[in-house]
């Protein structure tokens, strides 16, 4: 498999610097930079000659310097002063200003580069500077410390080699995400196991994604053939993120310094315009053309005057014998210069001061006794410039904080708050709240069901809640401390754990869960298909204790009802509708049984794609979709997302000031509407606007889009454009739905080769509505 492809833009990468092992001599070094960080855009050296540079790309700047120039050098009717002093003023200010936040940069990087780092060296941990550390060392990372550079998770302090990460300084995701070390190093716990490994990492070249590495490891044992596993975005920890929960890890360097994906993702360090200054820009342009204009009109006239005998020589103002034999163009055109510098007021230099000067001021709040922190200063009138904002909905509208509401199975919905005389019922789990409990084959999916939601998920279980050393009837019904990267998957386990079902732990490649009879089953994990957005589903491969393979998988309706072949569809996808109208998220929940021989055909194609460097993602897709069909629907979930403490307030008032909020999620359309009308986005009277899937099965996407652009231009047509119409009472208001596949339709471009006419209207279409919502995003 190694030699496989012909892998150009990789890199490959010797664990811990040790010599190449046997059979890897075809490997050829590379050179990679150290671990520094450098965020700032000047040196003590450089800052000078750089920063006037970058100022006097600046037309006003250019210009101003061009005329002080102009009255040094020519005799002309004002003083160089009185262009010099101001354009001096603001070069300084702004220098000033640049320099200091600069200088902050550079602080900031100096406390990053010289942060201390463990690493493994001859079998020991030793303490050096983060800015030493290079591609290949070994480093152990604590908890709640954050990671040096981008690391292969090789091994952690818990038995089942997998460690919690936070990224909330890389992606702003607070929740804690699963990563998994490598199979064959996940065993290695000290430094002398771990030092002695002798393997190689082949990986892409340093790219910006965050969510997307494709690699591959080899290990040597001996002098045999190394053994290759795929690495993925699961096994690569990267620089900025934080351990929790875990111990310590250890994992290897193999992106530093400049070439971490933190890195990559920094923004241009050029030099950032706000639009005042874009649009100052355009009217000093259109100044500067009337100014060079009136020059050339005067210089031409002073010579069309002077033309006849004596006019350019009055008694007065005789010339002097060198005047006279001065060259004629030369004359012209320091009159044209001389004419420029009279009339060059037309621009005034005191504005460019007054603005510079106004980015000094900043806003207080006096109730916490903060300002604003700017990084650029440069950028601080935009603020009061936005007209859009884009919004995610889930853990910005709403809390992320999700709470088991009900489950439907077969048609039966299961609530877990039944409660009698203020007690909380145990023997409530079999209380169906439309019609009575299912007996039979009901009885035997409705187990399925709770042992699907007990099994299909990445949760981890906190260590402190081990059940070792207990027997199998003095385990408690006890709260276990869930982990997982989604709290929906959180809220799904704690909700069957309130139905009967406990899932107890992930050991060894064995998932625990206690039934209602509190009996422990066992189920081997034998493969997970990681949720991913494309897909909108996941799926795990289990194997229990009788010998049974099942395949349970769980995930969007829409994702899950075209796979499947048997069920109750209707009833399901009844309760599913009625749920996302009430705003609550909906999962559903299947399952098919796999013979022996199946399983090993899934495994066959399953590895093949897994050990692909070259398109490893769309080759696992292709099998996902192979495996993933001909379900049995077994029923659905519901789950609650509570509204941010004054979310609604927040969009009105952001709405009376004139500015247009757009929403995007991958929520049901239903549920992100109900959740748009809670926080008031949409209003009564909102009229709703449909651009879905659906409308455009029913009219062709051209027909539905000219006339949606219609109803709007039909009302706002007679109207002149008014930013705050959509608040007021006598216009009607427009609130636009459009989904995922809807929109990447319209961005498609057309056969013909142009995509401009659709993007043109839906645009025109968006501009007129005072809110837009983009669901299954």
């Amino acid at each position: 498999c190694a030699g496989e492809e012909n892998w150009v833009d990789s890199r490959t990468i010797y664990v811990g610097h040790r010599e190449p092992p046997p059979g890897a001599e075809a490997y050829i070094p590379q050179r990679f930079p150290d671990n520094r960080i450098v965020s700032s855009k000047y040196t003590f050296w450089n800052f000078i000659p750089k920063n006037l540079f970058e100022q006097f790309r600046r037309i006003a700047n250019f210009y101003f310097l061009i005329i002080f120039l102009v009255q040094l050098i020519i005799d002309t009717p004002t003083s160089p002063v009185t262009s010099g002093l101001p354009l001096l003023f603001v070069i300084t200010v702004t220098a000033i200003k640049q320099g200091y936040e600069d200088w902050l940069r550079h602080k900031a990087d100096n406390a990053i580069n010289q942060c201390p780092v463990h690493f493994i060296q001859h079998g020991k941990l030793v303490r050096k500077q983060s800015r030493k550390l290079r591609v290949g060392d070994i480093v152990m990372v604590k908890e709640d410390e954050k990671f040096p550079c981008d690391l292969i998770f090789l091994s952690s302090s818990r038995g089942d080699g997998t460690c919690f990460v936070t990224t909330a300084s890389l992606d702003g995701e607070s929740s804690h995400k699963t990563y998994y070390a490598v199979q064959d190093t996940k065993a290695f716990h000290n430094e002398q196991e771990i030092d002695a490994l002798h393997a190689t990492i082949e990986c892409e070249q340093p790219q910006p994604d965050l969510y997307k590495f494709v690699g591959r490891i080899n290990v040597y044992h001996d002098r045999n053939e190394p053994i290759a596993r795929p690495l993925g975005s699961e096994n690569l920890l990267l620089r900025g993120a934080t351990l929790k929960n875990t111990e310590k890890i250890f994992g290897v360097a193999i992106y530093t310094g400049m070439e971490t994906k933190m890195a990559l993702n920094y923004q241009s360090k050029s030099q950032k315009r706000s639009a005042v200054e874009k649009s100052m820009n355009v009217f000093l342009v259109v100044y500067l053309c009337i100014l060079v204009s009136k020059a050339l009109i005067n210089t031409v006239l002073k010579y069309a005057w002077q033309s006849e005998p004596f006019r350019d020589e009055p008694w007065y103002n005789q010339k002097t014998e060198p005047e006279r034999k001065r060259n004629l163009f030369l004359q012209a055109f320091t009159d044209f210069l001389a004419f420029m510098v009279l009339f060059n007021y037309i621009i005034p230099v005191s504005m460019y001061v007054t603005v510079e000067m106004q980015k000094f001021l900043e806003m207080f709040d006096e109730g916490t006794g903060e300002g604003p922190l700017v990084n650029t200063s440069d950028l601080n009138e935009e603020l009061g410039q936005i007209e859009y904002v884009f919004t995610d909905k889930t853990g910005t509208l709403t809390e992320n904080n999700m709470e088991f509401v009900e489950c439907c199975i077969e048609g039966h919905v299961y609530v877990p708050h039944v409660i009698c005389n203020g007690q909380i019922l145990h023997d409530c789990t079999g209380i169906d709240m439309i019609d009575s409990s299912p007996g039979g084959s009901g009885k035997e999916r409705e187990e399925l069901f709770f042992r699907a939601l007990c099994l299909c998920h990445t949760v981890q279980v906190k260590d402190d809640d081990s059940i070792d050393g207990l027997k199998k009837n003095q385990v408690p019904r006890r709260s276990c401390i869930y982990i997982s990267s989604s709290p929906d998957e959180v809220a799904l386990v704690e909700g069957i754990q309130r139905l009967g079902y406990t899932y107890l732990r992930l050991k060894d490649n064995f998932m625990e869960i206690l039934n209602r009879e509190n009996n422990i089953e066992k189920f081997e994990l034998l493969e997970v298909f990681s949720f991913d957005s494309v897909r909108r589903r996941m799926s795990v491969i289990v194997k229990s204790s009788t010998g049974d393979i099942f395949l349970f998988c769980k995930g969007a309706d829409s994702s899950i009802f075209p796979r499947v072949k048997e069920g109750k569809i209707d009833q399901v996808r009844s309760r599913v509708e009625r749920n996302a109208v009430e705003g609550l998220r909906t999962l559903c929940v299947a399952y098919k049984k796999l013979t022996a021989e199946e399983y090993s055909n899934v495994q066959k194609l399953l590895q093949s794609a897994k050990l692909a460097l070259q398109d490893r993602e769309k080759k696992l897709a292709e099998v996902y979709e192979k495996i993933e069909r001909d379900f049995i629907l077994l029923g659905a979930t519901a789950v609650e997302d509570r509204l941010q403490e004054k979310a609604a307030d927040t969009i009105e008032a952001l709405q009376k000031a004139g500015i247009k909020v757009w929403v995007l999620t991958g929520d049901k359309m239903e549920t992100a509407a109900a959740t748009c009308y809670a926080c008031k986005l949409f209003r009564r009277n909102t009229q709703i606007l449909e651009l879905t899937t659906k409308k455009i099965e029913e009219q062709s996407l051209h027909d539905v889009l000219f006339d949606l652009n219609k109803t709007v231009i039909r009302q706002n047509g007679s109207l002149t454009r008014d930013t705050f119409s959509g608040l007021s009472t006598d216009t009607q208001d427009y609130g636009l739905i459009i989904d995922g596949a809807a929109l990447s339709l319209i961005m498609k471009p057309r056969h013909d080769g142009s995509s401009g006419n659709y993007r043109e209207i839906f645009l025109n279409i968006c501009r007129n509505c005072s809110a837009v919502l983009c669901c299954r995003m």
